[in-house]
């Protein structure tokens, strides 16, 4: 019999790799959309502390356990920046071509080789809305800046987000290799991992 985790997200692409990952596990996921669950105001400071306000809602509304994940870009030279604000760089509305942009002038004057910068991506699994231990995991992509973009695949920051061990950007990696590469497909597996290995159940 499977389990049901409810998505805190309405993303149709992180609902299918959470699906596909963690069917082998007896869960089945189902987006947020279902239940009729709000987005939530992201009013934490930090990555671990918007996840949980998204999962916590989730599981609130639906009655069910929920999983959330909360993920962004920080820059070493910019203090962190534009960390949890990375979709909304810019300002509103959220567009990534104007996020590049400004990322690209608040780095005008930082030289190459000073540009190391890191996607996060948290990961927050609920059994219900009150529940004191959730399950947390984070990873990190490393990486550097670029001068200019370069690649037409992925979306966010990828075009400028040079990966210096495959001598390309995150844009111009195939779907699958980035899949296993990035900070969100890292922590994906650190989850399938720690349910794995623990008696974790709804």
């Amino acid at each position: 019999m499977s389990k049901h985790l409810v998505l805190a997200s309405g993303n149709a692409g992180k609902l299918r790799e959470f699906d596909q990952l963690l069917a082998p596990l007896g869960f089945e996921v189902k987006p947020q959309s279902e239940f009729a669950v709000d987005e939530v105001e992201e009013t934490g400071l930090t990555f671990v502390e918007n996840a949980l306000l998204k999962a916590r809602e989730a599981s609130r509304v639906s009655g069910a356990p929920a999983l959330a994940d909360d993920s962004g870009l920080a820059v070493e030279a910019l203090q962190g920046r534009p960390g949890i604000y990375s979709a909304r760089f810019a300002g509103e509305p959220k567009d990534d071509e104007r996020n590049n942009r400004h990322l690209l002038e608040a780095l005008s004057d930082v030289p190459e080789g000073e540009r190391h910068a890191r996607y996060w991506c948290v990961l927050v699994l609920l059994r219900h809305a009150e529940d004191p231990v959730p399950l947390i995991v984070q990873r990190h992509w490393d990486g550097e800046i670029l001068a200019h973009p370069r690649g037409e695949g992925g979306f966010g920051y990828d075009p400028l987000f040079w990966v210096p061990d495959q001598g390309m950007s995150a844009a111009e990696l195939s779907a699958s290799e980035k899949n296993r590469l990035s900070h969100r497909g890292r922590a994906l597996h650190a989850l399938v991992e720690a349910l794995s290995d623990t008696a974790w159940s709804p």
